[in-house]
């Protein structure tokens, strides 16, 4: 090899040997499984937790140091920042297992569930966390989003995930477009009981005051006011908490679009 070739040979091995590094950025192009989960802890008192599908750690929270947060997902917390974790469909036992050092990986809320292809799911720790047995309860509805987005409405359902109250109608009330002396009241879907999912009802966009009725009832088991709902997004308003103890109690509002 000629003293001119040289150079050119040194950069053809240095580039080799880089490519090699352990340090290398991987190629992971692929296609991303077709289903979805949304992980949620609703159950009062429940320490953090981190979501499992079998084995595979499905949420986590890293700290400023790199390593893995022992907070996990706290009470009222929805886990990957509130967006959907990809997961192949199939048969799977879904858990929240303590994220702290004391029984870490300790499942306390256990759910078997057929996860279908292309489907969204959202798995929900709730009711109210025994420190005995170390346990919550758990449950999963299907979130069946609309294939087709209506840009002229909003999608909105209600989930119960209060352990101790009864079946409950979610009520969206906004001021009269046309007389602002009266409101309108919609009921967003049917009567809905613990561990259930109402359907997803179609609302003007609007900013809504809500509130849970048992049937017959005038006054709202639990309430919220000044809900932006925005056309074309679809939305999932849940009933967290201990419904005997009013500091606990909520009406969460996540986009599920």
């Amino acid at each position: 090899m000629t003293k001119r070739h040289l150079p050119r040979a040194v950069l053809l091995c240095a580039a080799a040997l880089a490519s090699c590094d352990k340090n290398t950025v991987q190629d992971i192009t692929g296609p991303l499984a077709a289903s979805r989960v949304k992980f949620f802890n609703f159950g009062v008192s429940a320490p953090g937790v981190n979501f499992y599908a079998n084995a595979a750690k499905i949420t986590a929270i890293t700290s400023g140091t790199g390593t893995e947060s022992t907070n996990g997902v706290n009470y009222g917390g929805v886990g990957n920042g509130g967006l959907y974790s990809a997961i192949a469909p199939g048969q799977y036992t879904l858990t929240g297992r303590i994220a702290a050092a004391v029984d870490k990986d300790l499942p306390i809320a256990t759910v078997s569930a057929t996860i279908a292809d292309g489907k969204y799911y959202s798995f929900y720790m709730s009711g109210i966390y025994n420190a005995g047995t170390k346990s919550a309860d758990a449950f999963v509805v299907e979130d069946p989003v609309p294939a087709q987005p209506d840009y002229t409405a909003a999608y909105v359902r209600f989930v119960h995930a209060i352990s101790n109250a009864n079946p409950m109608t979610l009520y969206a009330t906004i001021p009269n477009a046309n007389d602002a002396t009266k409101v309108d009241t919609v009921a967003v879907g049917t009567e809905v009981a613990y561990k259930s999912a109402g359907a997803f009802t179609p609302l003007a966009q609007g900013v809504y005051n809500l509130g849970t009725f048992y049937a017959g009832a005038t006054t709202s088991a639990v309430s919220r006011t000044g809900v932006s709902f925005l056309a074309g997004r679809v939305y999932t308003i849940t009933a967290r908490g201990d419904i005997t103890v009013a500091a606990t109690v909520a009406l969460d509002n996540t986009a599920n679009r």
